[in-house]
């Protein structure tokens, strides 16, 4: 079997046309290169070399130099107009410092509409305006932009002054002369807007007074009678009847307002001991713990309610006359029966009062808080059950 390899190539070293050491391989065609002699020759030969090639080194690297320099001076003359920023580290290029100045000036003078955030390349016909004291971002708007923007804040009062958001500038609006007819009917129509909540207060007040005067005489007429309520009204005074009727039910809500109930129980509290019928209605002896967690308990008060007091004040006389044609019906007088029915319907519903307060009261200072178990759970629940099958 014949071997293909390769022959084996001889090599050696030696220095071209520049003094530089250099590999030769046998066969190859290398002309002006020269073999070293020995060791100490090389060496030699490349000191003399590195000396020789010094001063061409530092030549090279001014021509560079001054190549470099005159294509940076090109560069800087062709874009002189335009901001470049080297990104890398986030620093500006020095070599392009000096064209971004009158960059930076064009970018100041550009304007943005506050309103619509458009600018001149946006809409290069549009009218512009500045209408304040703002600065930058905010000192330009557009003429439509912020006529549109008045109209929102006058809602129609073409009067109206509107100022800057921002600054607080009013801002010059100016009006066409449109003629004396015009400002005639635009004082016409400012004084209409500024009388129209007098008068609709006063239409207001005074549909509360017939109503109370309607009222008035509609409980003239149910207490007294309707023959003997219309014959009295007939031969009053209109005046005292103008001035007389709106108080029945101004003094009707004064004194529903008033709670007699309050002073009557704090009343029949401290002296519930020396009477024996009271003590059951009105226990005053609790435990020690009773008495000094009542001690730390306030008194209730109820609720204020408006909507309570007025229909109750209002339909008080209704219920004072159908208590009296009830509980006192032997009596001939309408206005005699209308009256004990009243007093006693109030005095029925305060002692009902004064006992729900009371027991209120009771259980406030009785109440406990129970610690979280399982039996105090079931305990709750099953006294939540029997309170609501009793309700039901």
């Amino acid at each position: 079997m014949s071997d293909n390899s390769p022959p084996p190539v001889e090599v050696a070293f030696g220095l071209d046309n520049h003094g530089r050491v250099v590999r030769i391989e046998s066969g190859a065609n290398r002309p002006n290169i020269g073999r070293l002699a020995s060791i100490e020759e090389t060496l030699r030969l490349l000191s003399n070399n590195l000396i020789s090639d010094h001063p061409s080194t530092e030549s090279n690297n001014d021509t560079q130099a001054a190549t470099i320099s005159s294509e940076e001076e090109t560069t800087s003359d062709i874009t002189g107009h335009e901001l470049s920023t080297d990104v890398t580290d986030g620093i500006s290029s020095p070599s392009h410092t000096t064209g971004s100045v009158p960059t930076i000036s064009s970018e100041e003078d550009k304007r943005y509409c506050w309103v619509c955030f458009a600018t001149d390349e946006d809409d290069a016909t549009a009218s512009w305006v500045k209408p304040c004291h703002c600065r930058g971002t905010t000192k330009w708007v557009h003429q439509g932009c912020i006529q549109r923007w008045v109209d929102e804040k006058q809602k129609g009062r073409s009067g109206a002054d509107v100022a800057c958001p921002q600054c607080n500038t009013e801002y010059i609006i100016v009006y066409p002369n449109m003629g004396p007819l015009v400002v005639i009917l635009d004082t016409i129509d400012g004084v209409i807007f500024r009388v129209c909540p007098f008068i609709a207060a006063g239409i207001v007040v005074g549909s509360i007074y017939w109503t109370a005067v309607t009222y008035g005489a509609v409980t003239v007429m149910q207490v007294v009678g309707h023959k003997d309520g219309l014959t009295m009204m007939e031969q009053a005074d209109p005046l005292v009847l103008l001035v007389g009727l709106p108080t029945i039910p101004i003094m009707l809500v004064l004194g529903k307002m008033l709670r007699w109930e309050d002073q009557a129980l704090s009343l029949l509290r401290r002296h519930a001991c020396k009477l024996p019928i009271l003590r059951h209605f009105l226990p005053s002896s609790y435990s020690d713990e009773d008495r000094a967690q009542s001690q730390e308990v306030p008194p209730m008060n109820d609720p204020v309610s408006a909507t309570r007091i007025l229909c109750g004040a209002l339909l008080l006389p209704t219920i004072a006359s159908i208590c009296g044609k009830l509980l006192f019906e032997s009596m001939s007088s309408n206005f005699q029966r209308t009256l004990l029915g009243g007093v006693a319907f109030i005095t029925i519903k305060g002692a009902f009062k004064i006992y729900y307060k009371q027991q209120q009261y009771v259980r406030q200072c009785q109440r406990r808080i129970m610690d979280y178990t399982e039996n105090n759970v079931a305990k709750y629940r099953r006294q939540q059950n029997a309170e609501s099958n009793q309700t039901s």
